[in-house]
C-alpha cells in the first residue's frame, strides 16, 4: 500500500510540474504576442498625431475599459 501512495504522490507532482512547465510557456508566448500588438498600437497611434488626430480622451476611455476583474475572482 505504501507503494502505491507513494507511486500516487510522485505522478501528482510530474503531474503539476508538467502543468507548470507548459503554461510558463503559455506565459512567455502570451508575453511575446503582446509586445508585438503594443508594438502596433503605437505605431498607429503615432500615425494618427502626425495626421492631427487628438488620441487622450479615447486612450483614457479604452484604460478604462480594458480594466477587468482580477482572475481570482471569476474563478
Amino acid at each position: 500500500m505504501t507503494d502505491e501512495k507513494t507511486q500516487s504522490k510522485d505522478e501528482q507532482i510530474g503531474f503539476h510540474k508538467g502543468a507548470l512547465s507548459t503554461l510558463g510557456k503559455e506565459r512567455e508566448e502570451l508575453t511575446r504576442i503582446l509586445s508585438i500588438v503594443e508594438h502596433f498600437i503605437q505605431m498607429h497611434s503615432n500615425a494618427l498625431r502626425e495626421l492631427g488626430v487628438d488620441l487622450s480622451q479615447k486612450e483614457q476611455s479604452v484604460e478604462k475599459k480594458a480594466k477587468k476583474k482580477p482572475i481570482e475572482d471569476i474563478l
